[in-house]
């Protein structure tokens, strides 16, 4: 960045934040390409109903955040600009495709499991305990007679 101009021309103190800026601008431009390269109902075609929501929301996202960086640069406050809003509804969809994957993801009662659990740690009346340890105690014992 520092060759295309003399370097009077903007501080040198911001010269290494330039350089990050252009190498972002470089990188963000080459994933922008690939997305543009292959066309968007191949990408949809191979993802669930879910993950194409979360697609079309992080490309909205996207887009709308560098209309964003275009206003500032332009010298437009963004803040009084609708876009604020855009990103705000857009950032609500992202909640909600959130809170359908964490629900996804949380653990499920198993019923039966849950049932069989239950069933065994309940309390069993001691005269039924008392009949099945003295059935099994003279079992298998001799008994004398004299």
């Amino acid at each position: 960045m520092a060759d295309d101009g003399p370097s009077e021309d903007y501080p040198t103190e911001i010269e290494e934040n330039l350089n990050d800026f252009d190498s972002s601008v470089s990188s963000v431009q080459n994933m922008v390409q690939t997305l543009v390269s292959v066309s968007r109902s191949d990408h949809l075609l191979k993802l669930d109903p879910l993950d194409q929501a979360k697609l079309d929301l992080m490309s909205a996202y996207a887009l709308n955040s560098m209309f964003w960086m275009y206003l500032v640069t332009q010298g437009v406050n963004p803040k009084d600009h609708a876009i604020k809003q855009e990103l705000e509804r857009i950032r609500t969809h992202m909640n909600k495709v959130k809170e359908i994957t964490d629900k996804r993801k949380a653990a499920r009662l198993d019923k039966n499991a849950a049932s069989r659990f239950v069933r065994n740690a309940l309390w069993e009346p001691e005269d039924k305990k008392r009949k099945d340890t003295t059935e099994h105690s003279h079992k298998g014992k001799h008994i004398r007679f004299s």
